[in-house]
């Protein structure tokens, strides 16, 4: 069977510590046609390159400053001190143009990809510009950037989020697939990239593990079973199938970045709940938003 759960270090390659699914990713995945994702560790004074291909791309700053350089085009992307400080301005490079990634200081960087024909204008999402999102209620509350979302982004085919899940919080639940082209439902890979930290004022020992918890199950005949254990720098894959909780553990805050593409003729993220669980929803009517949301205000 496919592998869908890549730890830190598995999907390494040169100078990107997650290299997957992009138009040069060495890891051949099975049946995964329609994202891709980077991330590197880029040392003070130093850049990566990524090449003029036809895949369209948005460059989320994970942790530090930036100046990204698109067809000979400088723009600086102010960063933030972590993914647990708020928003980030990201860059939408366009399709068919080669980038540059540089660091004064040094940083983590996250390039969310994916195939692309149709031509858009690079750029530049503000921190200030990011829609943020409280969405749920309770302890299923998380806080969503969409910057990279059809409402806020021009873009040819992916969907480009992030999530923010306070410690003993479930998000993405109820549990729901896009899988299909119908009615009321897209087709689209996800893919989920995770951070993991230490509540603050937790009271956690110096050795904590911050870890958080994902699940994937199939929603018909195509065999899938996805329970996995996530820290900072895991990323799971969803080619298809229920997904959800994305669980963030007591004790320890929970953020991932998804990356969404697919086959489809509409740019759209329309979802179908799994029938058991949906009515959940239903049950925030008149609870309150988690009250250490939103992070970085």
């Amino acid at each position: 069977m496919t592998n869908w759960v890549y730890p830190l270090g598995s999907a390494a390659d040169g100078v990107w510590d997650i290299s997957l699914g992009t138009s040069d990713s060495t890891i051949a995945i099975d049946g995964w046609e329609h994202t891709g994702l980077k991330v590197a560790t880029i040392p003070a004074g130093a850049a990566v390159e990524l090449p003029a291909v036809g895949e369209e791309r948005i460059v989320v700053p994970l942790s530090g400053a930036f100046t990204v350089t698109v067809d000979g085009v400088d723009h600086a992307l102010e960063g933030r001190a972590s993914v647990f400080h708020g928003p980030s301005d990201i860059l939408y490079s366009g399709t068919g143009k080669s980038v540059s990634i540089s660091s004064a200081d040094g940083g983590r960087v996250a390039i969310a990809t994916a195939p692309a024909h149709t031509a858009y204008p690079t750029r530049l999402v503000t921190a200030a510009e990011t829609p943020v999102e409280l969405r749920g209620a309770g302890n299923c509350s998380r806080q969503v950037h969409n910057f990279g979302t059809p409402a806020a982004l021009e873009a040819d085919r992916f969907i480009v989020c992030e999530v923010i899940t306070p410690a003993g919080n479930w998000s993405s639940y109820p549990p729901h697939k896009h899988d299909e082209e119908k009615d009321g439902e897209t087709h689209l890979e996800e893919i989920y990239y995770f951070e993991t930290q230490v509540a603050v004022g937790s009271g956690a020992p110096a050795d904590a593990d911050a870890i958080g918890y994902q699940r994937v199950y199939a929603s018909d005949e195509r065999p899938i079973d996805v329970s996995a254990e996530v820290r900072t720098g895991d990323v799971v894959l969803v080619p298809y199938g229920w997904h959800g909780p994305a669980m963030a553990a007591p004790g320890y805050d929970m953020y991932y970045l998804n990356v969404m593409a697919g086959p489809g003729p509409v740019r759209e993220w329309l979802i179908s709940d799994d029938p058991h669980h949906g009515w959940v929803r239903q049950s925030w009517e008149g609870q309150d938003i988690d009250a250490r949301l939103p992070f970085g205000a």
